[in-house]
């Protein structure tokens, strides 16, 4: 059995880009990202069928399209795909603008986040904050309060305005003005463009075109990205007991999807994988896990209803059971 540094370096065969595959999907995603938005706005009568319903069917799709280029961006980000290719990094720039997502804060907390996956003490920048249970009880009623919100499944049903407009662009341009100018260069471009719409071509276009597609997208993005890490079974550890092999298996999820969404979400259910290499292709991940038979005794956690509440129950980390801990256990002690 692979496991620790050997695990690492039977994963690095996978680490090699297909250029030409890079650019395929990159460009058929976003060439179909495009027609569908396009379709929002201009979509035919057909058979005498009114329009309405194919621009709502165009705004849905446009929505699962933004969450796929977003997931090949995060690939692009991570240096895993089209490095030094300068068409590449303009496209792409763009898209991070055109997404909400700051250059100066994204790269970085997302870095941290790779770089501190399930730590204790060091886990929140870039990720959904995580206290133990004690940490909890002995923390005042403001801290609480903020600490649930975050975790709370309203905040990822409205990361839209919560995670994204909120805490990547406002919050930090807040934080540090001269750090993070970009941000309010971010927030400026997004409501022009919302303006646009909304003015030139009427409220609906707008809903359309421009809410829903950022509304679906974020609040997908938002939970998919907690889910991989707040599931029944994850770890998490002091900083002195971590270690980034286990942390990837033990505390990244797998989550199994049907061939729409896994291809919708550009392989990013291959979690624990992505985590152990960041550098492997999304296209490859599969591959890797097939190779790899330590890699299929992933823990994980899908897209049904069941398994949906079961991770958004989870609160707080009990080291004493070693497990997370659900709102009625965490206030059982606390009351």
């Amino acid at each position: 059995m692979l496991s620790g540094k050997e695990l690492i370096l039977a994963t690095k065969p996978f680490a090699k880009e297909i250029r030409w595959k890079s650019w395929y999907t990159t460009l058929t995603s976003f060439c179909l990202l495009i027609a569908s938005l396009l379709g929002t706005i201009y979509f035919p009568v057909i058979g005498g069928i009114p329009p309405i319903y194919g621009r709502i069917l165009c705004s849905i799709f446009s929505a699962l399209m933004l969450a796929r280029v977003f997931i090949i961006f995060h690939d692009y980000q991570h240096h895993t795909i089209l490095r030094n290719s300068y068409f590449a990094n303009v496209l792409f720039t763009l898209f991070g603008v055109y997404m909400i997502t700051p250059p100066s804060i994204w790269k970085r907390s997302h870095d941290h986040h790779h770089n501190n996956n399930a730590k204790l003490y060091s886990a929140s920048i870039g990720s959904f904050p995580i206290m133990t249970r004690q940490k909890f009880m002995e923390a005042n009623k403001e801290d609480k309060f903020y600490y649930l919100a975050v975790r709370h499944p309203l905040n990822m049903f409205l990361a839209y305005f919560t995670t994204f407009l909120y805490g990547m662009c406002i919050q930090s341009f807040m934080s540090n003005f001269r750090k993070h100018w970009d941000s309010l260069v971010v927030v400026i471009v997004h409501v022009s463009l919302a303006v646009f719409l909304f003015v030139h071509f009427g409220w609906l276009t707008w809903f359309l075109t421009f809410f829903i597609p950022f509304f679906i997208s974020h609040m997908l993005g938002s939970y998919l990205f907690y889910a991989q890490h707040n599931f029944p079974g994850v770890r998490f550890r002091n900083n002195v007991d971590w270690n980034y092999v286990n942390a990837a298996l033990e505390s990244s999820s797998y989550m199994p999807m049907n061939p729409f969404m896994q291809w919708v979400t550009a392989n990013i259910g291959f979690h624990h994988i992505h985590h152990l290499n960041s550098k492997i292709p999304f296209y490859r991940l599969p591959e890797a896990m097939a190779k790899i038979p330590e890699l299929q005794q992933a823990k994980t956690t899908r897209l049904t209803p069941s398994e949906i509440i079961a991770c958004l129950k989870l609160k707080a980390w009990d080291p004493e059971q070693d497990k997370m801990i659900g709102f009625d256990e965490l206030y059982a002690e606390v009351s």
